[in-house]
């Protein structure tokens, strides 16, 4: 049963509904003090039924008990960096070839476990041989880095390398400057991304959106995947320094998202758009993504709390929870991630991990600085459904799995260990409810800067 009094008042159970900032209009002074009065009454006790401290104790096992570990012993390689996940669910090596993708992804892992949790030493070890390993394989001019290469950094030509490779390892150079405070790693990121940006905006840039309808290659896509990675890029370096390039890209990133990709008509957001910004013809005019949606609103709300901008942080929250209750399984749990047409509801009906994680990380923060009611009911819905299906401990193996059918039906074989969504999110978490344990279980309403 769903437990919708989640938080504590100076005198017993209190309703939340009428004093969650921006649900009211013609605020007097009068009633934003009372407001204030009120909040500074509010008291977050539990959060999916469960104390504040254990769900936290929960969090960090699920870390530093069983994810880090299993990474040290299995897929980081303490020799020439990087990460090796190409694996099964022992950690059993199916091959030592290393992809860009998941290189950049590890060294913003460890970069940021380092800053942010814990300053242990083989976290940035572990971080610096991913680094070289890296920078090793830097190519010449505006060229993506490779797609994949041998252990020690030998070029293999298997696939064409993609845009996303190289943001993620400017994700990682940034995370990694700051764990460094060495500045030749923020600049390289913000070579990168420039440069990514610039090769985005040519007419003639070529994606193959291979996860929506089937298509060819497109001509001079908007992708909201690509804006996604770009603010996380983007937001990522601005929390290491001010920079007004930086933040130029952000703001970009999200007049994107929030104003260009969003469909009044659905009130959804889609995948893809025209070179000009405008919705396509054909089967990507019906084509949205949850699973990106989900994930990049929780960024646009962290952005908006960077820039004390309240006013986006509700339209963020109002759309993540609009996209979360579309995409549900009412019949199974979870969420699905792919909306390949719109109007006949025509959904890929597969789980994965990565999308129940955002939406834990969106409705987390929601519960962290606003308690909004409808975040605990669904973080709690989301992270049983999560805790039931995911975890592999009860059929005799660590880690949890990164995804399966529509039922999550088990089948022993692996070939891959996740190594970014899962970790991310539960550092995230990690972070949030160490907060609000500080702050004595009170939310911290972001003050509003902009309407």
């Amino acid at each position: 049963m769903m437990r919708r009094r989640n938080f504590i008042g100076a005198s017993g159970a209190l309703a939340l509904t009428a004093v969650v900032p921006g649900c009211s209009t013609g605020n007097t002074s009068g009633r934003e003090a009372h407001e204030e009065k009120t909040h500074k009454n509010m008291k977050i006790s539990a959060i999916a039924g469960l104390p504040v401290e254990e769900l936290l104790n929960r969090y960090r096992q699920y870390l530093f008990d069983d994810f880090l570990p299993f990474m040290d012993a299995h897929i980081i390689d303490h020799e020439f960096g990087g990460f090796m996940c190409n694996a099964d669910r022992m950690g059993n090596l199916i091959s030592t070839d290393k992809r860009t993708w998941f290189d950049g992804r590890g060294l913003w892992v460890y970069s940021y476990l380092y800053n942010n949790l814990k300053n242990d030493p083989s976290y940035l070890d572990t971080a610096r041989k991913t680094a070289d390993l890296l920078l090793k394989m830097r190519p010449s001019g505006n060229e993506f880095w490779p797609w994949s290469y041998t252990r020690e950094g030998r070029l293999i030509n298997d696939s064409s390398p993609d845009i996303y490779g190289n943001l993620f390892i400017a994700e990682g150079l940034a995370e990694f400057s700051r764990a460094t405070g060495d500045e030749q790693y923020y600049d390289l990121a913000k070579e990168i991304v420039t440069s990514c940006l610039s090769v985005y905006d040519r007419e003639n840039y070529m994606y193959a959106v291979t996860y929506g309808p089937p298509a060819d290659q497109l001509t001079g896509p908007r992708v909201l995947g690509h804006w996604m990675v770009f603010l996380k890029v983007a937001t990522t370096m601005l929390y290491v320094k001010r920079d007004s390039d930086i933040e130029m890209i952000a703001d970009r990133s999200i007049d994107a998202l929030m104003n260009r990709h969003y469909v009044p008509d659905f009130d959804l957001m889609i995948e893809v758009l025209t070179h000009d910004m405008k919705v396509p013809e054909g089967p990507f005019s019906q084509f949205s993504y949850p699973g990106h949606i989900i994930e990049v609103l929780w960024m646009v709300m962290e952005e908006a709390l960077r820039k004390k901008d309240q006013g986006l942080y509700d339209i963020a929250v109002k759309r993540l929870k609009r996209h979360a209750e579309v995409a549900w399984d009412d019949v199974y749990g979870g969420t699905f991630r792919c909306l390949e047409n719109i109007d006949r509801n025509i959904w890929k009906v597969d789980k994965v991990l990565w999308e129940q994680a955002e939406l834990l990380i969106g409705t987390m923060s929601m519960i962290e600085h606003t308690a909004d009611p409808w975040a605990f009911d669904w973080f709690e819905k989301t992270y049983n459904y999560v805790i039931e299906n995911f975890p592999l401990r009860k059929h005799g193996y660590p880690l949890w799995d990164v995804g399966g059918d529509r039922k999550m039906t088990f089948v022993n074989e692996a070939v891959r260990i996740e190594n970014y969504h899962h970790p991310r999110h539960l550092m995230l978490n990690i972070l949030s409810l160490e907060r609000i344990i500080k702050a004595g279980g009170r939310p911290s309403f972001p003050k509003n800067n902009k309407q």
